[in-house]
């Protein structure tokens, strides 16, 4: 490991960056080094700018993709070397918005009916219905309900922060249809 690679990682630590971004950030970092096929130190805003161009007009990367791009090396340049760049000098593209597709009620209903587990419709129902996480959902545990209160408690979600997502009655239903279930669920 190289030196340069070794203060990238242990600065992003330091920053409490999250795993799957720091993987990111090393992937996006690697990849702009084998393009110019010199490490990133040698390398200047110039740079940034051509390859950021061939992120988007020869791989055909989204935008979203281009812009993880700019943080991970906005990052690399700005907080581990140290460079006397603004952040100015690292354009973002524009990300277009787009409105979700919304179902109604009875699509809905009829999706969760075609799901023949139990434990793998409150799964999709946690996420759909509370707005969870993946990895959200399969940490509830029985202790994290209130139906007093109709919450659910999550802990530690992205960026390791906890907090209280509504439960719906019909959700409620589902979960304590079996407390095994939710033993299941929290692994």
């Amino acid at each position: 490991m190289t030196p340069l690679r070794k203060r990238f990682i242990e600065d992003m630590q330091l920053r409490g960056l999250a795993p799957t971004t720091q993987r990111s950030y090393l992937h996006y970092v690697e990849d702009y080094a084998k393009f110019f096929n010199t490490s990133p130190d040698r390398l200047d805003l110039e740079a940034v700018r051509q390859y950021e161009i061939h992120l988007l007009n020869e791989r055909k990367l989204s935008a979203q993709s281009v812009n993880t791009f700019v943080s991970s090396v906005q990052f690399l340049y700005l907080t581990t070397l140290e460079m006397p760049w603004a952040k100015d000098n690292f354009p973002r593209l524009r990300v277009g918005s787009t409105l979700p597709v919304v179902l109604d009620p009875e699509e809905v209903a009829q999706f969760f009916d075609y799901v023949p587990s139990l434990k793998y419709r409150a799964a999709l129902m946690l996420c759909y219905g509370a707005g969870l996480r993946v990895s959200e959902a399969v940490a509830v545990r029985v202790t994290d309900i209130d139906s007093k209160r109709m919450v659910i408690r999550i802990e530690e979600g992205k960026g390791r922060k906890d907090r209280y997502v509504m439960l719906s009655t019909r959700l409620l239903i589902v979960l304590t249809k079996s407390a095994a279930l939710l033993s299941v669920l929290s692994g």
